[in-house]
């Protein structure tokens, strides 16, 4: 899976890093999230997916990918 992430959509809520704090974090100066690993491991796969549920701003997608 690749994560992408709409920087112009966040809206800093932080729902993404009580989901999966290994593969999402926040700027400590607005909120905006950071993307820290784009294609995290097969064991961080629920934990990204209910981040992306979780994200009131919709801002970000998952893109399956081959394996």
């Amino acid at each position: 899976m690749k994560i992408h992430i709409d920087e112009d959509r966040c809206v800093g809520g932080g729902q993404c890093v009580l989901a999966a704090p290994e593969v999402f974090d926040q700027r400590d100066d607005d909120g905006i999230v950071v993307l820290l690993q784009e294609q995290p491991a097969d064991d961080l796969d629920h934990q990204v997916r209910e981040a992306a549920l979780l994200c009131p701003a919709l801002a970000i997608t998952l893109e399956e990918t081959a394996p």
